[in-house]
């Protein structure tokens, strides 16, 4: 499978994850980092569930939507489910070490000039750029 960057879907889903998390900022006054919202909802506090729920409920509502438009542009053949669920649990490990995900970090900390946040998304950027490295040239890769 080859990628290829397309700016204006691009744009649009900068546009919407940007409009999201303010939404979520205004209306409810909560920062919209996605593994504290997984982490609350699997750790219930009174009156916050319903508004954790309908947002996973959303994202996953949101995936749905885009693998039934585009089917081509989501997932990497050849993997099995033992491979996703130990990505799965390595991005969960990586998001409690880091203090939040790159949503939280790098969409809504950045954007409070928060500078833990600015270390962070440094660090997860500094991360993919070795992992891609490593993969496409080291490693034979696509």
């Amino acid at each position: 499978m080859t990628a290829s960057f397309t700016p204006g879907s691009a744009l649009l889903g900068g546009v919407l994850v940007g409009l999201a998390a303010t939404l979520l900022w205004v209306i409810n006054g909560r920062t919209a980092g996605v593994s504290g919202i997984v982490g609350g909802a699997l750790r219930p506090i009174p009156g916050e569930l319903g508004w954790q729920a309908a947002f996973l409920g959303g994202l996953l509502l949101a995936g749905a939507v885009g693998v039934a438009l585009s089917p081509h542009s989501f997932g990497v053949p050849g993997l099995s489910l033992g491979a996703l669920a130990l990505s799965g649990t390595l991005v969960g490990l990586g998001t409690r070490l880091g203090g939040g995900c790159t949503s939280g970090h790098g969409v809504c900390g950045l954007s409070r000039g928060a500078p833990r946040s600015l270390v962070a998304t440094l660090t997860f950027m500094l991360a993919a750029a070795v992992v891609v490295a490593v993969v496409r040239h080291l490693a034979g890769g696509p």
